[in-house]
């Protein structure tokens, strides 16, 4: 909750759906958890990527896409918010839409360091005491 744009009910979320309690060996599993992954469709001689699977737990999507907005407006010097400025910012409302997922799943991933080690993402800010 020290983080610039995560909220107490996103953080309380964020724990009752496991972030901490659960043990993750990597960040994969992590990311798995919320079930933003792709999904390939394999059919003889065709290979075509279905786009995400959508399988993860509900209530922690929702929650990661909203952090994933307010990260990106709050925390706009970090390294995760740069990388969406340079990526998908000048796209169209569509380039953004996908660009937030992939926001969203590494956002949930820092989260999970910054809860299990204390490390703070490079770049994000702390409000003030």
């Amino acid at each position: 909750m020290r983080l610039k744009g995560v909220a107490a009910t996103s953080a309380a979320t964020l724990l009752e759906e496991g972030l901490v309690w659960r043990n993750f060996q990597n960040r994969r599993q992590v990311g798995g958890i919320l079930g933003f992954t792709p999904t390939p469709h394999q059919s003889g001689d065709v290979v075509r990527d279905r786009g995400i699977s959508r399988a993860g737990i509900a209530p922690l999507q929702a929650i990661s896409i909203q952090l994933a907005w307010n990260w990106i407006r709050w925390q706009p010097s970090s390294a995760l918010a740069q990388w969406f400025e340079q990526r998908f910012a000048h796209g169209g409302p569509r380039a953004r839409r996908i660009g937030i997922v992939a926001v969203a799943r590494r956002l949930l991933i820092l989260l999970w360091r910054v809860a299990t080690t204390g490390v703070i993402p490079a770049g994000a800010q702390l409000k003030p005491v």
